[in-house]
């Protein structure tokens, strides 16, 4: 069911869906209110479960209205310990200026500069013993500040959510929290969802490509536990969740577009799925939108669900089950069928909400979405292993004890460096 877009009945949140599914245990939002209950709950259950929120962020979408906004609403928050930005792809003065929009907030923020010599430094320190940290982007980004917050040893709760959503509030990093935080509810991970409605659907790689894809392996291999997990999430490639700090220590991180189902394929094995839930963070979820990459397997939703399918076909043989060439070109044809039936339900949903819905577009995305996946088939029988996920910070530490200490330094220095070493820049 997809929820009417924000403010069509002048701010009344969607009511009617209560309805449990699945084996995960979905939290809905039942009542458009409930931040200020939310935030003082909030502020007594952290004072013995801390917080500590990761922000995974390029230096460009400071420049965005999203990011200020963000910005603005986390001012408002008193329940966190300490927040982590993951700042990549900036440059001295980028940082600086970073450091500059955080200073004097009410929540201690480190900027974690991934591209500082002192945070290289400590890659290639890993890669030198065995331990590859996995390639630029968001995987690693998330993977060092959890590192951070775990160096610290005083947040018992890690939460991170994107730094492109246009929509935020901070009922939405509230929402994210509670399961995790409330002690009465013993949730050790949980996994935010949202309608992606604007005047039409988005969403695609979930709406059609990761959800036909999985329900197509569940028809080739039925019963397969970890299959119906994942079916059970309403947003799977959700980019905010919470965990309690242990699962962060244990979780092996991939590096690549695969980040979301590689979580959950860890959160699987090393969290009870009872304590495990979903929850409604918002009427309404607005971020930027990816280019399909029609044309170019390297860019855009192309290459996004290309590296998603591995990862999935990566876990799922994980579980015992077995690939083969006749397997992938049966799961070609049942996922296409599987797709093409997803987009007959969402035209009908379009059209009895009054949404614009392009059904050309939408079969075109599935004739990308199917080469990527018949490339992703071929790339995996070649290759089952791929690029390994990041290493937990369990045997990180195992192998570089010092490794905490070395990382809380290089950001505290970086965090030190003069202003004036970056030259004159601007503050927010």
């Amino acid at each position: 069911m997809v929820p009417a877009p924000a403010g069509r009945y002048a701010g009344e949140a969607d009511m009617a869906d209560f309805y449990q599914t699945g084996i995960v245990p979905t939290l809905h939002r039942l009542r458009p209110d409930g931040l200020e209950r939310l935030e003082s709950d909030l502020e007594r259950f952290s004072r013995t479960k801390p917080i500590g929120l990761v922000l995974p962020a390029l230096y460009s979408e400071f420049e965005t209205p999203a990011m200020h906004r963000i910005v603005k609403e986390l001012r408002q928050v008193r329940y966190l310990q300490r927040i982590v930005v993951a700042l990549g792809r900036a440059t001295t003065a980028d940082f600086t200026r970073v450091r500059e929009i955080f200073r004097d907030f009410y929540t201690p923020v480190a900027i974690l500069h991934i591209e500082s010599e002192r945070v290289q430094k400590l890659l290639r320190l890993l890669d030198s013993r065995g331990l590859p940290p996995g390639s630029d982007g968001k995987g690693r980004s998330c993977w060092l500040s959890y590192g951070y917050l775990l160096a610290s040893a005083d947040c018992d709760v890690i939460a991170l959510h994107d730094c492109d959503i246009a929509s935020y509030d901070r009922s939405l990093l509230a929402r994210l929290c509670y399961p995790v935080v409330n002690p009465n509810l013993g949730f050790e991970f949980c996994k935010g969802y949202y309608a992606r409605v604007t005047t039409r659907m988005h969403g695609r790689v979930t709406r059609l490509f990761f959800t036909p894809l999985v329900r197509s392996i569940k028809g080739l291999v039925p019963g397969a536990p970890f299959l119906d997990f994942l079916d059970s999430f309403r947003y799977a490639l959700a980019g905010e969740f919470a965990m309690h700090s242990n699962l962060a220590r244990v979780n092996r991180i991939p590096a690549d577009w695969g980040l979301e189902v590689g979580v959950l394929a860890e959160v699987y094995r090393n969290c009870a799925v009872s304590r495990t839930c979903q929850v409604d963070l918002a009427d309404n979820y607005e971020h930027k939108h990816q280019a399909l990459g029609a044309g170019d397997p390297s860019a855009g939703l192309s290459r996004m669900s290309a590296e998603i399918a591995k990862s999935l076909f990566r876990n799922v043989a994980a579980e015992g089950v077995v690939f083969t060439s006749e397997h992938f070109r049966t799961l070609e044809v049942r996922y296409v069928r599987m797709a093409q039936d997803s987009i007959s339900r969402y035209y009908a949903d379009a059209m009895l909400n009054g949404l614009e819905f392009d059904r050309h577009s939408e079969e075109l995305a599935v004739a990308v979405f199917a080469q990527s996946l018949r490339r992703a088939s071929a790339e995996y029988l070649d290759d089952p292993l791929g690029v390994p996920a990041i290493p937990n910070w369990n045997r990180v530490v195992a192998a570089i004890p010092e490794f905490f200490d070395l990382l809380l330094d290089a950001v505290d220095q970086d965090s030190r460096m003069p202003a004036a070493m970056a030259g004159q820049v601007g503050v927010a």
